[in-house]
């Protein structure tokens, strides 16, 4: 093999690890896609402490489904499919039920998470309802594990 060809495989593989690396570290990169919550009550500006679409709720049937795609479309390209993370993100299944759990999540979609400058995680609540993430809090915990 030529040395013209044994350096340009190098910097086709170099380029090629940059470009994977990078990925790899674009935690919070991902434009958030709009969610279609119709069907489900109107929670207004003011976020409220608990998710309202708990298993009580006369349309939780509807706020799994729509929090699954919503989920799919927005959370799983870091969190993984069906919430089970490939170790990129937290693994969301073992997100702890009932009110403790939903403090932790409102927290994480109000505020993202940020490390030495870095987005993990952007502010979800800046670009998708309050219904929304309700409706992926609602989704999640039917994923739930204790394993």
């Amino acid at each position: 093999m030529s040395i013209n060809k044994k350096i340009l495989g190098l910097t086709t593989a170099g380029m090629l690890a940059a470009v994977l690396s990078g990925q790899a570290m674009a935690h919070g990169d991902v434009v958030p896609q709009s969610v279609d919550v119709t069907g489900l009550k109107m929670l207004g500006d003011e976020w409220l402490e608990t998710n309202p679409y708990t298993p009580d709720y006369e349309n939780h049937k509807l706020a799994v489904e729509i929090g699954a795609s919503a989920y799919t479309q927005n959370c799983a390209r870091c969190h993984g499919l069906d919430a089970i993370s490939g170790g990129i993100a937290p693994d969301l299944r073992y997100l702890e039920s009932g009110i403790e759990g939903d403090e932790w999540f409102k927290y994480r979609v109000i505020n993202g998470a940020v490390r030495d400058g870095r987005v993990y995680m952007p502010k979800m609540a800046d670009t998708l309802s309050q219904e929304a993430l309700w409706a992926i809090r609602a989704y999640l915990e039917t994923r739930t594990t204790d394993e």
